[in-house]
């Protein structure tokens, strides 16, 4: 089986919250974080799948459009291909928050769908994300859990926090040697 590092986007892989976006909604609104593509070109040379497992509850609510959401999804890996790193799927949940659909996270059910399409072993694998339900949908996968640019103090029992993607490499390249033993 096959070994995954799962990627929260929004907070992990591009800007919100920031100066110069608020949320992406549209396709100009999509910024790569620094160090994001190094950081995923690491995990494409050890040999990780790389998927993007994200909540996108705006279009639910009616702030976007599922084509707005496909645009966004191919400019950013366009973006991250222009600098030699490679997203191997992404899945989403369009529902609204509070909907009580089977595939928001906290939920496991992205990673677990990810994993069975994909032949991944999800006690080798981990989840990174930003906030207390990325990292409480990788703990109920059974992935190893990376807590990275948080704006708490609470680290939600992840098995590791980083102030950021890039800084988190060597811990999850640690993973990949870990689990080949």
């Amino acid at each position: 089986m096959k070994q995954a590092v799962f990627l929260d986007r929004d907070g992990v892989i591009n800007e919100v919250l920031s100066k110069r976006v608020k949320f992406v909604n549209d396709a100009n609104d999509f910024h790569l974080l620094d160090g994001v593509a190094e950081a995923i070109r690491f995990f494409n040379k050890a040999g990780f799948l790389v998927f993007v497992v994200t909540n996108q509850g705006g279009i639910g609510l009616g702030y976007m459009k599922e084509k707005k959401l496909q645009r966004i999804h191919k400019k950013m890996e366009a973006d991250l291909k222009a600098q030699g790193a490679t997203i191997d799927d992404i899945a989403y949940c369009p529902h609204k928050p509070n909907e009580g659909c089977p595939c928001r996270k906290p939920k496991a059910y992205l990673l677990k769908k990810l994993a069975d399409k994909h032949y991944v072993d999800l006690p080798a694998s981990v989840m990174v994300g930003d906030r207390e339900p990325d990292i409480r949908a990788g703990q109920k996968a059974g992935c190893q859990t990376v807590l990275v640019h948080a704006r708490t103090e609470d680290d939600f029992q992840a098995d590791a926090r980083f102030p950021d993607l890039r800084a988190a490499v060597p811990w999850i390249i640690a993973q990949k040697r870990a689990a080949a033993r």
